[in-house]
């Protein structure tokens, strides 16, 4: 009989490493395809399609790709200095961020948010449910890996600012210029792009709440910062 449990631990451990194995792979052709292709579509922005339409049936997202060279400059480096202003100088993680974020969880005991890179977020938003788990921490780790050994800062970034939520329903920075300001991302100035920046961390409540004191306050902190971002 132990030998029997033996036989099928070692058969089920096996059908497992194979299993996540094969995810890995999946994964990692989705990179290395966007390399040179646009993602339409991301595990996050079909979570928050899902619950609209709970509402609304025939609800959609407000998304529309942009290239890289048609966001303004002052919109990228607004980004940067609201979300990750070491971009330039790490490969996908910020160590001193994440020994804060660790401490925190130590004095917190559960997993809280912080320490996140512009690398760790879009990995995160691309595969990841909103979960704060170690398991998910750790498959975000790994395709934030991915993206930094296959992808350029260039392309992390431009699909970065295409993706992310910027309000209910609004995702990217091109829908999220004509959301709030009725104009394209390339023509963003330095104070609406630092506005804008200010908004990712709460996008849905800041939507609704677009005069919030701490909004403001935190905007006009990005674009004092500005000169100082480093852009790809």
């Amino acid at each position: 009989m132990a030998k029997f449990i033996k036989r099928w631990f070692w058969r089920l451990s096996f059908i497992l490493i194979y299993v996540i194995f094969l995810y890995q792979l999946w994964i990692f052709s989705h990179v290395i395809y966007w390399a040179k292709h646009n993602p339409t579509s991301s595990a996050f922005m079909q979570s928050q399609l899902d619950v609209l339409r709970e509402e609304n049936p025939e609800a959609i997202l407000q998304h529309q790709w942009v290239a890289y060279e048609l966001i303004s400059f002052e919109m990228k480096r607004a980004i940067i200095s609201a979300e990750d202003g070491k971009f330039m100088q790490h490969q996908g993680f910020d160590f001193a961020a994440l020994k804060q974020a660790a401490k925190k969880i130590i004095n917190e005991q559960k997993v809280v948010a912080g320490g996140s890179t512009i690398s760790q977020q879009l990995a995160k938003n691309l595969f990841l449910s909103s979960e704060k788990t170690f398991g998910r921490k750790i498959q975000e780790a790994s395709i934030t890996f991915m993206l930094e050994s296959v992808l350029s800062k260039r392309r992390i970034l431009e699909i970065y600012l295409n993706m992310i939520e910027w309000g209910n329903g609004v995702f990217g920075v091109e829908a999220a210029a004509l959301h709030y300001y009725g104009i394209p991302a390339s023509e963003l100035s330095a104070k609406q792009a630092s506005y804008l920046a200010a908004m990712v961390t709460n996008p849905r409540y800041y939507d609704k709440n677009r005069s919030s004191q701490h909004l403001l306050k935190k905007s006009e902190i990005i674009f004092k910062r500005l000169h100082a971002s480093k852009i790809p």
